[in-house]
């Protein structure tokens, strides 16, 4: 288990004319399946559903037997669940390590969560496998989020559970 501290100033100008600054600190927990608790486990899968079936309303097999072999990054802002990211190693989903499953809960988008996952996704996969090529399934609509990151699409587009997805891939 890897337990990471992540520390993001945000500068917001005011009808006033001043500068606030407001420093958001999200908790990493990150932990292969068989480390996760009860509580951890319940939680990354009730917002996984909250996101990927309820919001996005698609009835889709979530747990896809990958979990097992993945290792999850889940990231807690005031101890409360915000965000989460599945990481896989070589050969599971592509030839290439990937990051998938990614999330911000849908109460606490805008906030900045998302890039501090993605920026503790890829480090710890860094960390985890070396460095090496890291594959995605990004749903179209967030095509240049990713590309902040670094990565380049490497497909068409396609369907999946009628949801337009493109294949990406960090060098």
């Amino acid at each position: 288990m890897i337990n990471i501290q992540s520390s993001r100033t945000l500068r917001l100008l005011c009808f006033c004319h001043t500068i606030r600054i407001i420093a958001i600190m999200l908790h990493f927990v990150i932990k292969p399946f068989k480390e996760l608790n009860i509580e951890e486990l319940y939680t990354m899968l009730q917002l996984r559903t909250k996101v990927f079936v309820v919001e996005q309303n698609c009835v889709f097999q979530d747990m896809d037997d990958k979990d097992q072999k993945g290792i999850h990054v889940l990231a807690y802002h005031e101890g409360v669940l915000v965000a989460y990211s599945r990481l896989l190693a070589p050969g599971i989903s592509y030839p290439q390590m990937s990051i998938g499953r990614v999330l911000t809960d849908t109460d606490r988008r805008k906030e900045g969560f998302g890039i501090d996952l993605m920026k503790q996704s890829i480090s710890s996969m860094y960390e985890l496998y070396g460095k090496q090529p890291i594959r995605i399934g990004a749903q179209l609509y967030l095509k240049k989020f990713y590309e902040a990151f670094g990565f380049i699409q490497t497909s068409d587009m396609y369907l999946e559970d009628d949801i337009p997805h493109i294949e990406m891939i960090l060098e």
